[in-house]
Protein backbone atom coordinates (compact mmCIF):
# COMPACT_ATOMS: atom_id res chain seq x y z
CA UNK A 1 0.00 0.00 0.00
CA UNK A 2 2.02 3.39 -0.76
CA UNK A 3 0.54 7.00 -1.92
CA UNK A 4 -0.83 7.79 1.60
CA UNK A 5 -0.44 11.03 3.15
CA UNK A 6 -1.09 10.47 6.68
CA UNK A 7 -1.35 6.76 8.22
CA UNK A 8 -2.82 6.30 11.44
CA UNK A 9 -2.23 3.31 13.64
CA UNK A 10 -5.66 2.50 15.75
CA UNK A 11 -9.24 3.73 15.00
CA UNK A 12 -9.81 4.26 18.71
CA UNK A 13 -11.44 7.31 20.27
CA UNK A 14 -8.09 9.82 19.02
CA UNK A 15 -7.68 7.92 16.34
CA UNK A 16 -11.57 8.27 14.43
CA UNK A 17 -11.16 12.03 15.37
CA UNK A 18 -7.73 12.30 13.14
CA UNK A 19 -9.29 9.66 10.35
CA UNK A 20 -11.84 12.56 10.26
CA UNK A 21 -10.22 15.97 10.32
CA UNK A 22 -7.31 14.91 8.52
CA UNK A 23 -9.71 13.59 5.44
CA UNK A 24 -12.06 16.83 5.63
CA UNK A 25 -10.61 19.08 3.21
CA UNK A 26 -10.26 16.19 0.55
CA UNK A 27 -6.59 16.97 0.45
CA UNK A 28 -4.96 14.24 1.90
CA UNK A 29 -4.98 10.32 1.69
CA UNK A 30 -5.86 8.96 5.27
CA UNK A 31 -4.85 5.30 6.08
CA UNK A 32 -6.41 3.74 9.41
CA UNK A 33 -5.03 0.52 10.63
CA UNK A 34 -7.06 -1.21 13.21
CA UNK A 35 -5.71 -4.76 14.79
CA UNK A 36 -9.22 -5.15 15.61
CA UNK A 37 -12.54 -5.96 13.56
CA UNK A 38 -15.52 -3.78 13.01
CA UNK A 39 -17.85 -2.81 15.41
CA UNK A 40 -21.20 -3.96 13.64
CA UNK A 41 -22.15 -6.15 17.06
CA UNK A 42 -25.32 -5.73 18.89
CA UNK A 43 -23.78 -6.24 22.78
CA UNK A 44 -21.43 -2.92 21.14
CA UNK A 45 -24.37 -1.00 20.59
CA UNK A 46 -26.42 -2.08 22.83
CA UNK A 47 -25.67 0.45 26.27
CA UNK A 48 -25.63 -2.14 28.85
CA UNK A 49 -24.38 -4.96 26.38
CA UNK A 50 -20.59 -3.50 27.29
CA UNK A 51 -20.87 -6.20 30.31
CA UNK A 52 -20.62 -9.00 27.28
CA UNK A 53 -17.69 -7.16 26.23
CA UNK A 54 -15.31 -7.16 28.99
CA UNK A 55 -13.98 -10.52 29.10
CA UNK A 56 -14.26 -10.46 25.08
CA UNK A 57 -11.34 -11.65 22.81
CA UNK A 58 -12.95 -10.35 19.82
CA UNK A 59 -13.14 -6.70 20.84
CA UNK A 60 -11.01 -7.12 23.62
CA UNK A 61 -7.37 -6.76 24.55
CA UNK A 62 -7.64 -7.86 27.82
CA UNK A 63 -4.18 -7.11 29.46
CA UNK A 64 -3.15 -8.13 32.47
CA UNK A 65 -1.08 -6.04 34.56
CA UNK A 66 2.02 -7.87 37.09
CA UNK A 67 1.24 -8.74 40.09
CA UNK A 68 0.86 -5.27 41.95
CA UNK A 69 2.29 -5.26 46.05
CA UNK A 70 -0.34 -2.30 46.33
CA UNK A 71 -3.16 -4.56 45.09
CA UNK A 72 -2.14 -7.00 47.55
CA UNK A 73 -0.31 -8.78 45.00
CA UNK A 74 -3.25 -9.56 42.73
CA UNK A 75 -2.50 -8.66 38.94
CA UNK A 76 -5.38 -6.50 37.29
CA UNK A 77 -6.79 -7.17 34.38
CA UNK A 78 -7.25 -4.07 32.25
CA UNK A 79 -9.79 -4.47 29.27
CA UNK A 80 -8.89 -2.06 26.52
CA UNK A 81 -10.98 -1.93 23.18
CA UNK A 82 -9.55 -4.24 19.94
CA UNK A 83 -12.65 -2.57 17.94
CA UNK A 84 -13.29 0.33 15.45
CA UNK A 85 -14.09 2.87 18.16
CA UNK A 86 -11.53 1.62 20.40
CA UNK A 87 -12.50 1.79 24.08
CA UNK A 88 -15.00 3.88 23.29
CA UNK A 89 -16.82 1.10 21.46
CA UNK A 90 -16.35 -1.22 24.75
CA UNK A 91 -16.58 1.57 28.16
CA UNK A 92 -19.28 2.58 30.11
CA UNK A 93 -19.92 5.74 27.97
CA UNK A 94 -19.83 8.46 30.75
CA UNK A 95 -19.03 12.06 29.47
CA UNK A 96 -16.67 13.99 31.54
CA UNK A 97 -14.54 16.72 30.48
CA UNK A 98 -12.48 17.23 33.73
CA UNK A 99 -11.68 19.99 35.87
CA UNK A 100 -10.84 23.14 34.43
CA UNK A 101 -7.66 23.12 36.03
CA UNK A 102 -6.43 20.20 35.10
CA UNK A 103 -6.18 22.10 31.54
CA UNK A 104 -4.03 24.70 33.43
CA UNK A 105 -1.72 21.79 34.07
CA UNK A 106 -2.07 20.78 30.43
CA UNK A 107 -1.18 24.43 29.68
CA UNK A 108 2.53 24.36 32.21
CA UNK A 109 3.16 21.48 30.75
CA UNK A 110 2.77 21.54 27.08
CA UNK A 111 1.57 25.32 26.05
CA UNK A 112 -1.74 27.29 25.59
CA UNK A 113 -2.52 25.07 23.05
CA UNK A 114 -3.77 22.65 25.17
CA UNK A 115 -4.90 24.77 28.50
CA UNK A 116 -7.97 25.29 29.31
CA UNK A 117 -9.79 27.96 26.82
CA UNK A 118 -8.48 26.31 23.61
CA UNK A 119 -10.01 23.01 25.19
CA UNK A 120 -13.38 24.49 25.88
CA UNK A 121 -13.90 25.79 22.48
CA UNK A 122 -12.21 22.51 20.87
CA UNK A 123 -15.20 20.34 23.41
CA UNK A 124 -17.68 23.10 22.24
CA UNK A 125 -17.00 22.20 18.48
CA UNK A 126 -16.98 18.69 19.56
CA UNK A 127 -20.40 18.20 20.97
CA UNK A 128 -24.18 17.99 20.35
CA UNK A 129 -25.43 18.01 23.56
CA UNK A 130 -28.95 17.27 24.26
CA UNK A 131 -28.93 19.63 27.28
CA UNK A 132 -28.48 22.64 25.06
CA UNK A 133 -25.40 25.14 24.25
CA UNK A 134 -24.08 27.91 26.30
CA UNK A 135 -20.60 29.58 26.95
CA UNK A 136 -19.31 25.79 27.71
CA UNK A 137 -21.94 23.38 26.01
CA UNK A 138 -21.58 22.67 22.62
CA UNK A 139 -24.51 21.70 20.33
CA UNK A 140 -24.39 21.41 16.44
CA UNK A 141 -20.89 19.46 16.51
CA UNK A 142 -20.35 15.53 15.41
CA UNK A 143 -20.73 13.68 18.79
CA UNK A 144 -24.54 13.55 20.25
CA UNK A 145 -24.22 13.74 23.92
CA UNK A 146 -27.13 12.31 26.28
CA UNK A 147 -28.33 14.89 28.92
CA UNK A 148 -29.47 11.82 30.87
CA UNK A 149 -32.38 13.07 32.30
CA UNK A 150 -34.82 11.00 31.92
CA UNK A 151 -36.15 6.93 32.67
CA UNK A 152 -33.47 7.10 35.72
CA UNK A 153 -34.10 4.26 38.28
CA UNK A 154 -36.08 5.70 41.44
CA UNK A 155 -33.17 4.99 43.62
CA UNK A 156 -31.09 7.66 41.87
CA UNK A 157 -32.96 10.39 44.18
CA UNK A 158 -32.09 8.87 47.32
CA UNK A 159 -28.46 8.63 46.29
CA UNK A 160 -28.43 12.76 45.33
CA UNK A 161 -30.57 13.41 48.72
CA UNK A 162 -28.20 10.92 51.21
CA UNK A 163 -25.42 12.92 49.42
CA UNK A 164 -26.75 16.44 49.91
CA UNK A 165 -27.30 15.24 53.90
CA UNK A 166 -23.80 14.14 53.77
CA UNK A 167 -22.90 17.77 53.07
CA UNK A 168 -22.22 17.70 48.92
CA UNK A 169 -24.38 20.04 46.81
CA UNK A 170 -26.37 19.26 43.58
CA UNK A 171 -25.14 19.49 40.37
CA UNK A 172 -26.47 19.62 37.42
CA UNK A 173 -23.88 19.57 35.02
CA UNK A 174 -20.53 17.92 36.03
CA UNK A 175 -18.69 19.47 32.98
CA UNK A 176 -20.52 23.28 33.62
CA UNK A 177 -18.44 26.14 35.63
CA UNK A 178 -18.12 23.83 38.44
CA UNK A 179 -17.24 20.31 38.91
CA UNK A 180 -17.78 19.07 42.56
CA UNK A 181 -21.01 17.82 43.79
CA UNK A 182 -24.26 15.44 42.95
CA UNK A 183 -26.14 13.94 39.98
CA UNK A 184 -26.55 12.54 36.89
CA UNK A 185 -23.82 11.72 34.23
CA UNK A 186 -23.81 12.74 30.64
CA UNK A 187 -23.64 9.69 28.35
CA UNK A 188 -22.23 9.22 24.60
CA UNK A 189 -25.58 7.62 23.81
CA UNK A 190 -27.79 8.58 20.91
CA UNK A 191 -31.18 7.15 20.15
CA UNK A 192 -30.57 4.51 22.72
CA UNK A 193 -27.64 3.15 20.95
CA UNK A 194 -23.82 3.83 22.01
CA UNK A 195 -22.52 6.82 20.26
CA UNK A 196 -18.75 5.88 20.09
CA UNK A 197 -15.88 6.94 18.45
CA UNK A 198 -16.57 5.42 15.10
CA UNK A 199 -20.45 5.87 15.08
CA UNK A 200 -20.17 10.03 15.29
CA UNK A 201 -16.59 10.50 13.61
CA UNK A 202 -14.87 7.98 11.92
CA UNK A 203 -17.97 6.19 9.77
CA UNK A 204 -18.47 9.46 8.67
CA UNK A 205 -14.89 9.77 7.02
CA UNK A 206 -15.13 6.69 5.63
CA UNK A 207 -17.60 7.56 2.80
CA UNK A 208 -15.05 9.76 1.86
CA UNK A 209 -12.76 8.85 -1.25
CA UNK A 210 -9.42 9.67 0.65
CA UNK A 211 -10.14 7.36 3.73
CA UNK A 212 -8.52 3.44 3.88
CA UNK A 213 -9.56 1.81 6.53
CA UNK A 214 -8.39 -1.90 7.18
CA UNK A 215 -9.31 -4.06 10.10
CA UNK A 216 -7.60 -6.87 11.58
CA UNK A 217 -3.92 -5.12 10.76
CA UNK A 218 -1.55 -5.44 13.63
CA UNK A 219 0.80 -3.20 12.88
CA UNK A 220 4.60 -4.59 14.34
CA UNK A 221 6.63 -1.47 13.46
CA UNK A 222 7.12 1.50 11.93
CA UNK A 223 9.10 1.62 9.08
CA UNK A 224 12.57 4.34 9.25
CA UNK A 225 15.15 5.68 6.33
CA UNK A 226 17.05 6.53 8.88
CA UNK A 227 15.29 8.47 11.90
CA UNK A 228 12.46 9.37 9.21
CA UNK A 229 9.45 7.43 9.69
CA UNK A 230 8.39 6.56 6.10
CA UNK A 231 5.53 4.06 7.22
CA UNK A 232 4.41 0.71 9.05
CA UNK A 233 4.50 -3.05 8.97
CA UNK A 234 1.79 -4.83 9.62
CA UNK A 235 0.23 -8.60 9.76
CA UNK A 236 -3.10 -9.12 8.41
CA UNK A 237 -4.66 -12.23 7.59
CA UNK A 238 -1.48 -14.59 8.28
CA UNK A 239 0.12 -11.99 5.73
CA UNK A 240 3.07 -9.21 6.27
CA UNK A 241 1.91 -5.91 4.30
CA UNK A 242 3.70 -2.31 4.14
CA UNK A 243 2.35 1.13 3.72
CA UNK A 244 4.18 4.29 2.97
CA UNK A 245 3.30 7.36 4.49
CA UNK A 246 4.29 10.69 2.33
CA UNK A 247 3.55 12.91 5.26
CA UNK A 248 3.61 11.11 8.94
CA UNK A 249 3.02 8.32 10.55
CA UNK A 250 0.37 8.77 13.76
CA UNK A 251 0.20 6.13 16.36
CA UNK A 252 -2.89 6.18 17.74
CA UNK A 253 -3.05 2.91 19.95
CA UNK A 254 -3.81 3.86 23.32
CA UNK A 255 -1.57 4.35 26.41
CA UNK A 256 -0.79 0.64 26.40
CA UNK A 257 -0.14 -0.09 22.37
CA UNK A 258 1.73 3.21 21.47
CA UNK A 259 4.69 2.61 23.75
CA UNK A 260 5.11 -0.75 22.64
CA UNK A 261 5.05 -0.20 19.15
CA UNK A 262 7.46 2.78 19.63
CA UNK A 263 9.71 0.40 21.89
CA UNK A 264 9.01 -2.61 18.94
CA UNK A 265 10.32 0.23 16.34
CA UNK A 266 13.69 1.23 18.26
CA UNK A 267 12.29 4.19 20.01
CA UNK A 268 12.46 4.04 23.41
CA UNK A 269 15.18 3.77 26.63
CA UNK A 270 18.35 2.21 24.63
CA UNK A 271 19.35 0.05 27.45
CA UNK A 272 15.80 -2.05 27.59
CA UNK A 273 15.18 -2.06 23.36
CA UNK A 274 19.13 -3.76 23.46
CA UNK A 275 18.05 -5.96 26.27
CA UNK A 276 15.25 -7.43 24.05
CA UNK A 277 17.09 -7.57 20.66
CA UNK A 278 15.68 -4.49 19.28
CA UNK A 279 18.18 -2.07 17.14
CA UNK A 280 17.84 1.49 18.65
CA UNK A 281 16.80 4.38 16.44
CA UNK A 282 16.28 6.75 18.89
CA UNK A 283 16.88 6.53 22.53
CA UNK A 284 14.30 8.19 23.85
CA UNK A 285 13.78 7.25 27.90
CA UNK A 286 10.14 8.94 28.64
CA UNK A 287 8.77 6.04 26.33
CA UNK A 288 6.59 3.67 28.35
CA UNK A 289 6.99 5.56 31.79
CA UNK A 290 4.75 8.19 33.75
CA UNK A 291 1.84 5.21 33.63
CA UNK A 292 -0.66 6.84 35.84
CA UNK A 293 -4.09 5.46 36.22
CA UNK A 294 -7.12 5.76 38.27
CA UNK A 295 -8.38 3.42 41.01
CA UNK A 296 -11.39 2.34 42.86
CA UNK A 297 -14.05 0.26 44.48
CA UNK A 298 -17.24 -0.23 45.22
CA UNK A 299 -19.46 -0.19 48.77
CA UNK A 300 -22.21 -2.75 48.17
CA UNK A 301 -25.13 -3.07 50.38
CA UNK A 302 -28.11 -5.30 50.14
CA UNK A 303 -31.88 -2.97 49.95
CA UNK A 304 -34.96 -3.28 51.47
CA UNK A 305 -36.43 -2.10 48.26
CA UNK A 306 -36.10 -3.23 44.57
CA UNK A 307 -32.87 -2.61 42.08
CA UNK A 308 -31.90 -3.52 39.21
CA UNK A 309 -31.18 -6.82 40.12
CA UNK A 310 -34.74 -7.56 40.53
CA UNK A 311 -35.30 -6.66 36.75
CA UNK A 312 -32.54 -7.91 35.06
CA UNK A 313 -31.91 -11.23 36.55
CA UNK A 314 -34.93 -13.41 35.87
CA UNK A 315 -36.17 -14.91 32.66
CA UNK A 316 -39.33 -12.69 32.93
CA UNK A 317 -37.38 -9.72 33.88
CA UNK A 318 -35.00 -10.05 30.73
CA UNK A 319 -38.16 -10.40 28.37
CA UNK A 320 -39.62 -7.33 29.99
CA UNK A 321 -37.09 -5.01 29.74
CA UNK A 322 -36.00 -6.32 26.22
CA UNK A 323 -39.35 -5.31 25.12
CA UNK A 324 -38.99 -1.66 27.07
CA UNK A 325 -35.65 -1.66 24.59
CA UNK A 326 -36.79 -3.42 21.57
CA UNK A 327 -40.06 -1.20 21.49
CA UNK A 328 -39.14 1.56 22.85
CA UNK A 329 -35.59 2.50 22.93
CA UNK A 330 -35.88 3.20 27.07
CA UNK A 331 -35.68 0.96 30.06
CA UNK A 332 -31.89 -0.24 31.81
CA UNK A 333 -31.13 -1.43 28.79
CA UNK A 334 -30.61 1.67 26.99
CA UNK A 335 -28.60 3.36 29.44
CA UNK A 336 -25.13 2.53 31.14
CA UNK A 337 -25.11 1.48 34.49
CA UNK A 338 -24.10 4.64 35.88
CA UNK A 339 -26.96 6.77 36.42
CA UNK A 340 -25.64 9.39 38.80
CA UNK A 341 -22.11 9.93 40.55
CA UNK A 342 -20.19 13.20 41.60
CA UNK A 343 -17.32 14.86 42.83
CA UNK A 344 -15.85 15.27 46.02
CA UNK A 345 -12.74 16.67 48.14
CA UNK A 346 -11.58 14.36 51.09
CA UNK A 347 -10.04 17.65 52.74
CA UNK A 348 -11.81 20.92 52.78
CA UNK A 349 -7.90 22.41 52.20
CA UNK A 350 -7.86 20.42 48.86
CA UNK A 351 -8.43 23.30 45.98
CA UNK A 352 -10.12 20.70 43.94
CA UNK A 353 -12.16 17.59 43.87
CA UNK A 354 -9.91 14.37 44.33
CA UNK A 355 -12.96 11.58 44.30
CA UNK A 356 -15.15 10.81 42.00
CA UNK A 357 -18.19 9.05 42.78
CA UNK A 358 -20.44 6.13 40.59
CA UNK A 359 -23.89 5.41 42.07
CA UNK A 360 -25.73 2.29 40.60
CA UNK A 361 -28.74 1.16 41.66
CA UNK A 362 -27.50 -2.82 41.32
CA UNK A 363 -24.94 -5.29 42.55
CA UNK A 364 -22.79 -7.63 41.06
CA UNK A 365 -20.84 -9.71 43.85
CA UNK A 366 -21.46 -12.84 42.26
CA UNK A 367 -19.09 -13.18 39.40
CA UNK A 368 -19.98 -15.21 36.09
CA UNK A 369 -17.68 -16.93 33.75
CA UNK A 370 -16.70 -14.88 30.44
CA UNK A 371 -18.45 -11.28 30.99
CA UNK A 372 -18.43 -9.04 33.72
CA UNK A 373 -22.29 -9.51 34.84
CA UNK A 374 -24.34 -6.21 34.44
CA UNK A 375 -27.38 -8.84 32.14
CA UNK A 376 -27.33 -11.17 35.36
CA UNK A 377 -26.96 -9.57 38.63
CA UNK A 378 -26.94 -10.94 42.13
CA UNK A 379 -29.89 -12.72 42.79
CA UNK A 380 -31.34 -10.21 45.58
CA UNK A 381 -31.93 -6.70 45.91
CA UNK A 382 -28.24 -5.17 45.80
CA UNK A 383 -26.91 -1.52 45.05
CA UNK A 384 -23.50 -0.16 45.27
CA UNK A 385 -21.55 3.43 45.48
CA UNK A 386 -18.05 3.35 43.91
CA UNK A 387 -15.15 5.87 44.12
CA UNK A 388 -12.18 6.24 42.03
CA UNK A 389 -9.12 8.71 43.03
CA UNK A 390 -8.65 11.70 40.62
CA UNK A 391 -4.86 12.52 40.65
CA UNK A 392 -3.26 9.53 41.84
CA UNK A 393 0.21 10.11 42.72
CA UNK A 394 1.28 6.63 42.03
CA UNK A 395 2.94 6.27 38.83
CA UNK A 396 3.89 2.48 37.13
CA UNK A 397 5.71 1.78 33.24
CA UNK A 398 5.47 -0.01 30.39
CA UNK A 399 7.92 -1.55 29.13
CA UNK A 400 8.53 -4.74 26.13
CA UNK A 401 8.57 -8.83 27.87
CA UNK A 402 9.61 -9.39 24.13
CA UNK A 403 10.40 -8.37 20.71
CA UNK A 404 7.47 -10.13 19.58
CA UNK A 405 5.01 -7.46 18.40
CA UNK A 406 1.92 -10.11 19.10
CA UNK A 407 3.17 -10.58 23.01
CA UNK A 408 1.68 -8.39 25.30
CA UNK A 409 3.61 -5.93 26.94
CA UNK A 410 4.51 -5.77 30.76
CA UNK A 411 2.52 -3.51 32.46
CA UNK A 412 3.58 -2.35 35.98
CA UNK A 413 0.49 -0.22 37.71
CA UNK A 414 2.01 0.43 40.62
CA UNK A 415 -0.75 0.96 42.32
CA UNK A 416 -1.25 3.14 45.97
CA UNK A 417 2.93 3.00 45.76
CA UNK A 418 2.47 6.36 47.73
CA UNK A 419 1.06 7.03 51.43
CA UNK A 420 -0.86 10.09 49.52
CA UNK A 421 -2.96 7.74 47.99
CA UNK A 422 -3.51 5.83 50.59
CA UNK A 423 -4.26 8.11 53.07
CA UNK A 424 -6.84 9.61 50.45
CA UNK A 425 -8.63 6.55 50.10
CA UNK A 426 -9.37 5.89 53.65
CA UNK A 427 -10.90 8.98 53.89
CA UNK A 428 -12.80 8.68 50.89
CA UNK A 429 -14.25 5.16 51.71
CA UNK A 430 -15.09 6.57 54.99
CA UNK A 431 -17.27 9.21 53.07
CA UNK A 432 -19.49 6.21 51.64
CA UNK A 433 -20.25 4.71 54.71
CA UNK A 434 -21.64 8.33 56.14
CA UNK A 435 -23.56 8.56 52.55
CA UNK A 436 -25.44 5.24 53.50
CA UNK A 437 -25.75 6.38 57.10
CA UNK A 438 -28.12 9.29 55.57
CA UNK A 439 -31.41 9.41 54.97
CA UNK A 440 -33.24 8.62 52.19
CA UNK A 441 -30.73 5.72 51.60
CA UNK A 442 -30.14 5.18 55.45
CA UNK A 443 -34.08 3.55 56.00
CA UNK A 444 -33.57 2.14 52.70
CA UNK A 445 -30.86 -0.28 53.93
CA UNK A 446 -31.34 -3.42 54.90
CA UNK A 447 -27.23 -4.73 55.32
CA UNK A 448 -23.92 -3.79 54.52
CA UNK A 449 -22.45 -6.68 52.22
CA UNK A 450 -18.82 -5.00 51.42
CA UNK A 451 -16.75 -4.87 53.22
CA UNK A 452 -19.20 -5.77 55.33
CA UNK A 453 -19.40 -4.14 59.32
CA UNK A 454 -17.01 -6.31 60.54
CA UNK A 455 -14.17 -3.97 58.60
CA UNK A 456 -13.92 -1.08 60.75
CA UNK A 457 -10.10 -0.13 61.86
CA UNK A 458 -8.13 2.04 59.63
CA UNK A 459 -5.71 -0.65 59.20
CA UNK A 460 -8.88 -3.35 58.02
CA UNK A 461 -10.20 -0.59 55.74
CA UNK A 462 -7.04 -0.05 54.17
CA UNK A 463 -6.62 -3.77 53.37
CA UNK A 464 -9.83 -3.62 51.73
CA UNK A 465 -8.97 -0.89 49.92
CA UNK A 466 -5.82 -3.49 48.53
CA UNK A 467 -7.82 -6.48 48.51
CA UNK A 468 -10.87 -5.24 46.29
CA UNK A 469 -9.15 -2.31 44.41
CA UNK A 470 -8.64 -2.01 40.97
CA UNK A 471 -8.60 0.17 37.16
CA UNK A 472 -11.13 1.86 36.31
CA UNK A 473 -10.03 1.63 33.01
CA UNK A 474 -8.01 5.00 32.81
CA UNK A 475 -4.42 4.49 31.30
CA UNK A 476 -2.33 7.09 30.53
CA UNK A 477 0.87 9.32 30.02
CA UNK A 478 3.21 6.61 29.07
CA UNK A 479 4.60 9.09 26.04
CA UNK A 480 3.72 12.13 27.36
CA UNK A 481 3.84 15.48 25.90
CA UNK A 482 5.83 18.61 27.03
CA UNK A 483 8.00 21.18 27.04
CA UNK A 484 10.99 19.49 28.56
CA UNK A 485 12.71 16.68 26.67
CA UNK A 486 13.73 15.51 30.31
CA UNK A 487 10.02 14.84 31.19
CA UNK A 488 8.36 13.68 28.25
CA UNK A 489 8.25 11.94 25.12
CA UNK A 490 6.85 13.73 22.55
CA UNK A 491 7.26 17.98 22.05
CA UNK A 492 3.60 20.14 22.54
CA UNK A 493 2.92 19.32 19.01
CA UNK A 494 2.90 15.43 19.77
CA UNK A 495 6.28 15.11 17.53
CA UNK A 496 8.11 11.89 18.75
CA UNK A 497 11.51 13.05 19.61
CA UNK A 498 15.08 11.93 18.16
CA UNK A 499 12.86 11.04 14.86
CA UNK A 500 10.84 12.71 11.95
CA UNK A 501 7.85 12.14 10.51
CA UNK A 502 6.37 10.34 13.57
CA UNK A 503 4.07 11.48 15.86
CA UNK A 504 2.17 10.04 19.03
CA UNK A 505 -2.06 11.15 19.53
CA UNK A 506 -3.82 9.25 22.19
CA UNK A 507 -4.39 9.13 25.96
CA UNK A 508 -0.62 8.08 26.18
CA UNK A 509 0.41 11.98 25.56
CA UNK A 510 -1.74 13.24 28.49
CA UNK A 511 0.73 15.51 30.51
CA UNK A 512 -1.39 14.49 33.48
CA UNK A 513 -4.08 12.66 33.96
CA UNK A 514 -7.24 13.84 33.95
CA UNK A 515 -9.65 14.06 37.29
CA UNK A 516 -13.15 11.90 35.53
CA UNK A 517 -13.47 9.73 32.60
CA UNK A 518 -10.89 9.58 30.13
CA UNK A 519 -12.87 9.05 27.30
CA UNK A 520 -13.89 12.95 26.26
CA UNK A 521 -9.87 13.91 27.02
CA UNK A 522 -9.04 11.14 24.29
CA UNK A 523 -11.36 12.56 21.52
CA UNK A 524 -9.65 15.87 22.95
CA UNK A 525 -6.73 15.09 22.26
CA UNK A 526 -7.67 13.49 18.41
CA UNK A 527 -9.44 16.89 17.51
CA UNK A 528 -6.43 19.59 18.86
CA UNK A 529 -3.69 16.94 17.87
CA UNK A 530 -5.40 17.42 13.84
CA UNK A 531 -5.44 21.36 14.38
CA UNK A 532 -1.40 20.65 15.25
CA UNK A 533 -0.85 18.27 12.55
CA UNK A 534 -2.68 20.18 9.69
CA UNK A 535 -0.94 23.19 11.03
CA UNK A 536 2.46 21.65 9.77
CA UNK A 537 1.06 20.33 6.62
CA UNK A 538 0.54 23.86 5.40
Amino acid sequence: MNGYDYIIVGAGSAGCVLAERLSANGRYRVLVLEAGGGDRRFYVHLPLGYGKLFFDPAVNWMYQTEADPGLAGNRDFWPRGKILGGSSSINAMVWIRGHKSDYDDWADAAGAPWGWDAAREAYRAIEDNEAGGDALRGTGGPLFISANRRDLHPLVDAYVGATQAAGLKRNADFNGADQEGVGTYQMTIHKARRNSAARAFLRPAMKRANVTVVTGAHVTRVLFEGRRATGVEYRRGGRLHQARSGREVILAGGAINSPQLLMLSGVGPAAHLKDHGVGVVADNPQVGQNLNDHQGLNYTWRMKVPTYNDILRPWWGKLIVGMQYFLGGNGPLAKSINHGGGFFRTSPTLARPNMQLYFQAFSTLIPRDGERPLLTPDPFSGLSIGLSNCRPTSRGEITLKSADPFAHPRIVANAFSTANDIDEMLLAVKFLRRIAEQEPLRGLIAEELRPGPEVVTDDALIADIRARSGTVFHPSCTVRMGHDPATSAVDPDLRVRGVEGLRVCDASVFPTLIGGNTNAPSILVGWIGADRILKDAV
